[in-house]
């Protein structure tokens, strides 16, 4: 447990002990799992260019030993350090350096003998976020108010198809709109069930989960895969940030994509600030935390409930978009494959936090990406375990390794107004 007084911040011996305990083991690790048996003539090569970037830089060898040595000394370390002092208030964002170092490792370890394109497996990373982190947003819009959507899945793979149909028969940009406005329908029947009539959330958003499983695939079936005119929207096209895009290395990584990334770059601002430092945030998240003292003070509950959950199901919507406007241009069955759970476990370990969300994405994303890789580098991994990784980082953060977390206290409960 941590607790804050101005700028210290206490950290209780046990969880000093443990987080010392965790650097230590990943040091070690490192060296026994990589470091030990890997040749000392062995080098690594990463190309930090992504492929079809006109950039090029030059690449990055090194020694695979050195590298490994040098990771698995500077995690024992920090290990000894906390043990001996801790870090205080540091002590979660070098937890993050000891992973991102034993990831690195791992990546020199596996590329060792070859070659990896570095930059165009955290292209790919971003990319296969966005989905993500955009479900994670709806997740925090609607749960900062104090509703649970566990419907995300459903409202976006409803966008998914909305977008898909209306883009092909009228135009891209109608598609997208079509989309957002599917995902908001989807969201104030969610609304209305668990805040007018007071309906077991959970059991609310499963029903819309279904129906839309359920609707999309007969409406495909009967007519998008018999008429492939109305399953023809087109894509997005990828647009060039002017300067940023040419910055080495980061710009073809962040700044040379569909309009998608972009947005999503846009939400996370706005949502970040409006909900922490607006009137509108304020209100919001005090709906979420005691409904009851928010009714108190004026703040009409249910209103402003209900426009968090119907912006989170349009956010949803758009997400959903992504798959068929952003990504194949196409709408296939169930193609969002679970992706709005995981943005729901993006937002848990992102710690109900729109930039918080945004990392748990990219982690998500980036082991994604990693699984893909893993049968080009021969690696004897099944690419199913590197998958696995994301989801017991989320189960490490919820049982409080990290820090506990901080779910909306009224999240989930439906307020009876006096």
């Amino acid at each position: 447990m941590a607790t804050a007084t101005n700028n210290f911040e206490y950290i209780s011996p046990t969880r000093r002990r443990v987080m010392g305990i965790l650097f230590l083991s990943l040091g070690i690790l490192l060296w026994i799992m990589f470091g030990r048996g890997i040749g000392g003539e062995a080098l690594t090569t990463f190309r930090l260019t992504p492929g079809g970037s006109a950039q090029e830089l030059p690449d990055w060898v090194f020694s695979s030993q050195n590298m490994l040595n040098m990771l698995s000394v500077l995690s024992i370390a920090m290990g000894g350090y906390q043990l001996a002092r801790g870090f205080g208030k540091r002590t979660t964002l070098m937890l993050g350096l000891a992973a991102a170092m034993f990831i690195f490792g791992f990546l020199s370890w596996a590329t060792s003998g070859g070659t990896l394109n570095l930059a165009g497996l955290f292209r790919s990373a971003l990319v296969k976020a966005v989905p993500l982190t955009i479900g994670a947003l709806s997740g925090v819009l609607c749960e900062r108010s104090g509703v649970v959507n566990i419907a995300i899945e459903g409202m976006m793979l409803t966008g998914a198809f909305v977008g898909a149909f209306v883009g092909s028969v009228t135009n891209i940009w109608i598609g997208l709109f079509a989309a957002v406005l599917s995902g908001g329908l989807l969201a104030w029947i969610l609304a209305v069930l668990s805040i007018k009539y007071k309906t077991d959330q959970i059991i609310a958003g499963t029903v819309i989960n279904i129906f839309a499983t359920g609707i999309t695939s007969f409406l495909s079936a009967k007519f998008l895969q018999r008429y492939q005119h109305l399953n023809d929207p087109g894509r997005f096209p990828t647009i060039e940030v002017p300067v940023l895009s040419k910055i080495p290395f980061i710009g073809p990584i962040m700044f040379q994509h569909n309009m998608f990334v972009y947005a999503l770059y846009i939400f996370l601002i706005v949502l970040t600030v409006g909900l922490y430092y607006t009137r509108w945030g304020l209100r919001t998240r005090s709906v979420g935390e005691h409904p009851k003292a928010a009714d108190t003070l004026g703040i009409n509950v249910f209103r402003t409930r209900y426009i968090s959950v119907i912006l989170g199901g349009m956010m949803a919507g758009f997400g959903g978009a992504y798959f068929t406007l952003g990504s194949v241009g196409r709408f296939d069955e169930v193609m969002t494959a679970g992706r709005g759970f995981i943005g729901l476990a993006a937002m848990i370990f992102g710690n109900w936090n729109p930039i918080g969300s945004f990392g748990a994405g990219l982690l998500f994303g980036f082991f994604d990406a990693l699984a893909a890789k893993i049968a080009i580098l021969r690696v004897p991994i099944p690419s199913e375990i590197m998958l696995m990784f994301p989801y017991i980082a989320t189960m490490v953060a919820l049982a409080g390794v990290v820090g506990r977390g901080q779910m909306p206290a009224a999240d989930g409960q439906p307020y009876e107004k006096e």
